[in-house]
């Protein structure tokens, strides 16, 4: 039997069209970048980035995805852009009832309705890649679907191909820090997350090792119910973690010691971390006392060597082991390090390290707003790099800075306090890289993610 054809397959004529109509949009702001460079003024930057947003809001897809991501890297962009681009994730635009019925019907044929007891067609929550619908399984069970966006492989191929003509658009992000990795990192996770199959793997593998703990819930993937564009779980009920910033400060820390957790255990025991930080991506349930973690498609897997590192790296601050400091940026994949360029790197490790460093009880950074943890900081370091460097960040480094700036972020907003040195030091308990690499070998190959 012949195969059926996939329509929605890397086509040539649908990457053609996405890459007329991404650089269509990126030609319009790049010509308002003009107009405001002629007349310049103090609000130049500002214009230009309400520009940039403008022009990426209405491109569904990888692009957006991208912007969203290099806005959360402290000092990438100017701070009006990453403002802007930021915005791009809070209000992403849905897709109607008539996707929604062809989206079901493509992929689980035409009585798609009758494997639901009900299918709510209007979008709970919609993002740059997918949204997702509420729906009750024929057992009774609430439940999320996430549909993923018409010709999506034809526009991931697209959008990456001119993803460096739009970091060209904010050319202050280069510099001393060669991003060549990380654009290539950034093109393998984006893959990824149009991988639904994979993001149900990813889900079960959360579950499964958190299955022991009642404060932590992760959605059930409900396979028979999914496909590779459609992704069914369970419906976690509960409340973003900003509606806790009101909260009485035991309450703030019971859910940031929570998350803390969530986050750091799976990397030391596992090697794999929930790489998008997004405050979305967490909810609480107050009266049950549980983090619900949410969304799998970005979780970075690591090899045994470079979670080694952090924690060699950890353990060389708090000695001044220099030794130490640079064998641990050998082992993440920085190459021709000078002792002058890892004391640059360094201010940047003391910065994300510091709450950990600290034996006290403290904020994650004191003084600091939440939209500027960490900017002030990579400013010096780009500033001591254009004199010292340059330098590549290598691939894997990318998504670890990135998830623990959104994770310290998240505590800031939180107003958390704790001595988070503690903390740590409780999910190192045992570490041990050669066992790590053993445990982490045989979980992801029972998963299917080896």
């Amino acid at each position: 039997m012949a195969d059926i054809p996939d329509p929605e397959r890397d086509r040539f004529a649908s990457r053609a069209l996405r890459f007329a109509k991404v650089g269509a949009g990126l030609s319009g702001a790049a010509a308002t970048f003009g107009v405001n460079a002629m007349f310049g003024g103090g609000e130049t930057d500002a214009r230009n980035a309400r520009a940039l947003k403008e022009a990426l809001g209405k491109l569904k897809g990888p692009l957006m995805k991208v912007a969203q991501m290099v806005a959360t890297v402290p000092d990438l962009l100017p701070p009006e852009f990453a403002q802007e681009l930021a915005q791009l994730q809070q209000n992403a635009p849905s897709m109607g009832p008539s996707f929604v019925r062809r989206r079901m019907a493509a992929e689980m044929g035409p009585d798609w309705r009758d494997r639901f007891q009900s299918f709510d067609l209007e979008p709970a929550a919609a993002a740059s890649l997918g949204q997702v619908h509420r729906a009750v399984s024929l057992a009774g069970e609430p439940l999320a679907v996430k549909l993923q966006y018409p010709d999506m492989q034809s526009a991931v191929e697209s959008d990456l191909g001119q993803m460096r003509a739009a970091m060209a658009l904010g050319r202050r992000m280069f510099g001393a820090v060669d991003t060549s990795e990380i654009a290539q990192e950034i093109s393998e996770r984006i893959r990824e997350e149009l991988d639904y199959g994979r993001e149900g793997r990813s889900m079960a593998l959360y579950r499964a090792f958190f299955d022991a703990r009642d404060d932590i819930a992760v959605p059930q993937p409900h396979f028979s119910l999914s496909t590779g564009r459609v992704l069914s779980m369970g419906w976690l009920e509960g409340q973003g973690l900003l509606a806790f910033k009101t909260q009485d400060q035991e309450t703030k820390n019971r859910v940031a010691k929570t998350l803390f957790e969530a986050w750091w255990t799976p990397l030391i025991k596992l090697g794999v971390i929930h790489g998008d930080p997004h405050l979305g991506n967490y909810s609480f349930t107050p009266g049950a006392g549980t983090l619900n973690l949410l969304d799998f498609g970005c979780i970075r897997i690591f090899p045994p060597r470079f979670v080694g590192g952090v924690v060699r790296l950890y353990r060389a601050l708090l000695a001044d082991d220099k030794a130490g400091q640079m064998a641990a940026y050998e082992s993440w994949g920085f190459k021709g390090l000078t002792p002058e360029l890892m004391e640059v790197l360094n201010i940047w490790a003391r910065f994300i390290y510091g709450p950990l460093l600290d034996d006290r009880v403290r904020s994650v950074a004191d003084g600091i707003e939440p939209g500027q943890y960490g900017r002030r900081e990579a400013f010096t370091v780009k500033q001591a790099l254009a004199e010292k460097g340059p330098v590549t960040i290598p691939r894997e480094f990318v998504f670890m800075d990135r998830a623990a700036i959104g994770l310290g972020a998240a505590f800031l907003h939180l107003g958390a306090e704790h001595n988070w040195r503690k903390l740590f030091e409780a999910s190192l308990e045992g570490f041990d890289e050669d066992a790590l690499a053993v445990r982490q070998a045989a979980v992801l190959k029972a998963a299917g993610l080896g």
